[in-house]
């Protein structure tokens, strides 16, 4: 069983930069993409960012594009997402999803994808 625990969130002004990181209790964290996704209030679940499990390849969802870094840390079994420029737009519930994957490439970027899934935390942006 993999537990994900995010961090990093809260309320901060528009236009500044934030940076969430998600913690994987996993020794083989290496071996897993990772993915951030966010639910905005009212709104479904979205994808925002993954990064396979090499690091080598990322991909983002469009609207983000520019704005949004992922990365991770494989030494300290952490993924983090890098937010600029921030807009009230960006409001949401953060999550971070991982799954075993043996392609170092392949890039997963739906729900059903995913096999675990952090509590997600809350980041508000006041403008």
């Amino acid at each position: 069983q993999v537990q994900l625990v995010e961090s990093g969130g809260g309320l901060v002004q528009a236009g500044v930069s934030l940076r969430l990181s998600c913690a994987a209790s996993v020794r083989t964290f290496g071996n897993y993409a990772m993915g951030w996704f966010r639910q905005a209030p009212g709104k479904e679940r979205e994808f925002v960012a993954a990064i396979s499990s090499g690091g080598g390849n990322t991909k983002y969802v469009d609207s983000v594009k520019g704005r949004i870094t992922i990365s991770r840390d494989d030494a300290k079994s952490t993924v983090f997402l890098k937010i600029g420029s921030l807009n009230p737009e960006d409001t949401a519930v953060y999550y971070c999803a991982a799954v075993f994957l043996r392609s170092r490439w392949y890039i997963p970027s739906t729900e059903p994808e995913y096999a675990y899934w952090g509590q997600g935390i809350q980041v508000t942006i006041s403008s």
